[in-house]
């Protein structure tokens, strides 16, 4: 390639023109991210109920973990385009979301909600987060951590709406499945990826590869590892067990501070696990990643701590029927569950665009879509743990949220031990 560019390291780039519709691609994969939002959080908040609901949510999780892998592994090799993809994960979504208006002994529930419908997010998720990571190259991890906060807090007009009128909840999944295939439908028309090695002209990659600054918080990896290198490392294994634990504790979270009954502090919860993901990968470009990823965990387990201490103080009984049941109408009030619900919202969602930043970090960016396809598929370990511990708090739900925080809390612990790999043991961390 003529005009390729190396740095220090020997990466190659090839820098070209700025298209005029970058901006309007990342809004078009946000929108989209968005509107797969309620089949996570919706479906979590108002439909996991019993041990129905919840094996349905475990599956899902578990069809829209193993999605991304395969997906990217197509896309990449150009052997599934992106439009053909997204106009799969439109069509899968919606079917998702029409599934999840029925009741929850329906044949169509299990096959439309729980299989097609993870599988449709999973395409989208994979994609979307493929296409904008391409596109901003020379800041990736902030990117991808805009798009994924939409599928964190897309579901909030969906809570409102069911908080507002329960009995048209059915009809409110109805209409956030014709949402979803307008939107995602749309993005599949106009988003696409970029010539290989692309880079922005108007970024000397040179200099932004030697950025002192940028490497002091946020260092590259030693080499660039491919998948199966990458799982003969310790540091893949560790990064998936944090994504596992971490991740059932985010859902389980939703279905916990649903059964509360304060559909307020339900829509704080599920918005700042959205919105806090931006943040927290902004400030890990100040302080580092590891630092910021042992502080969003210590966030989490404080959530647990300070809603468990919430359903203790509960003056009375839940109505028949809430999740988790005996654990009170903490209902509006209670400053306990609000400050419980902030701090689980503040550390349930911005693990997630952390650990793929440092997917890239440990293990470099030419593979870092399908290595962090890898971590993310323990999402569907995650989703097994979420509904445990949600079957777990039906009976002793202070016990369940114990076990939460220390789900939480033990990773923290670890993280200061996480190595880039192939780097001397000699050199201190």
């Amino acid at each position: 390639m003529e005009n390729a560019v190396r740095d220090w390291r020997g990466r190659s780039y090839l820098p070209g023109p700025v298209p005029a519709d970058r901006t309007r691609m990342f809004w078009l994969a946000w929108g989209a991210m968005a509107a797969i939002s309620p089949l996570q959080y919706g479906y979590a908040a108002l439909l996991a109920k019993e041990a129905t609901g919840l094996t349905l949510l475990a599956v899902w999780i578990a069809c829209q973990a193993a999605g991304a892998l395969p997906a990217l592994h197509l896309v990449r090799r150009g052997r599934l385009g992106v439009r053909t993809s997204l106009a799969a994960g439109a069509a899968l979504s919606f079917a998702g979301l029409a599934a999840a208006a029925l009741p929850l002994g329906a044949p169509g529930a299990f096959v439309g909600y729980a299989l097609l419908g993870g599988l449709g997010a999973g395409l989208v998720y994979g994609v979307c987060g493929e296409v904008v990571s391409s596109w901003y190259p020379e800041r990736p991890a902030a990117r991808v951590g805009l798009i994924t906060g939409a599928f964190g807090y897309g579901a909030v007009p969906l809570l409102v709406w069911a908080g507002i009128a329960p009995a048209a909840t059915s009809t409110a999944f109805l209409v956030s499945a014709v949402v979803a295939l307008a939107v995602i439908g749309t993005a599949a028309r106009h988003l696409r990826l970029p010539p290989a090695l692309w880079w922005p002209e108007d970024v000397d990659p040179r200099s932004h590869a030697l950025d002192a600054a940028r490497l002091r918080t946020t260092p590259e990896a030693a080499r660039q590892f491919g998948p199966a290198q990458a799982l003969r490392t310790r540091t893949l294994p560790a990064l998936a067990l944090i994504l596992t634990c971490a991740g059932a504790v985010s859902v389980f979270d939703v279905i916990v501070v649903a059964g509360t009954g304060s559909w307020g502090a339900l829509a704080v919860l599920v918005a700042l696990n959205g919105a806090s993901r931006s943040v927290a990968m902004r400030c890990s470009e100040l302080f580092g990643r590891r630092r910021v990823l042992a502080a969003v965990l210590a966030a989490l387990a404080a959530g647990q701590v300070l809603l468990a201490a919430a359903l203790t103080t509960a003056p009375a009984a839940m109505p028949a029927g809430a999740m988790p049941a005996g654990a009170g109408p903490v209902a509006a009030g209670g400053p306990l569950l609000w400050l419980g619900a902030v701090a689980a919202g503040l550390g349930g969602g911005a693990f997630y665009p952390l650990l793929a930043s440092l997917v890239r970090e440990f293990f470099g960016v030419e593979r870092a879509g399908e290595i962090h396809a890898v971590v993310y598929s323990a999402k569907a370990l995650a989703g097994a743990g979420a509904a445990a511990l949600a079957l777990l708090a039906l009976g002793t739900p202070v016990t369940a949220l114990g076990v939460a925080a220390a789900l939480a809390a033990l990773p923290a612990l670890a993280i200061s031990r996480l190595r880039i790999p192939g780097l001397p043991a000699t050199i201190p961390l």
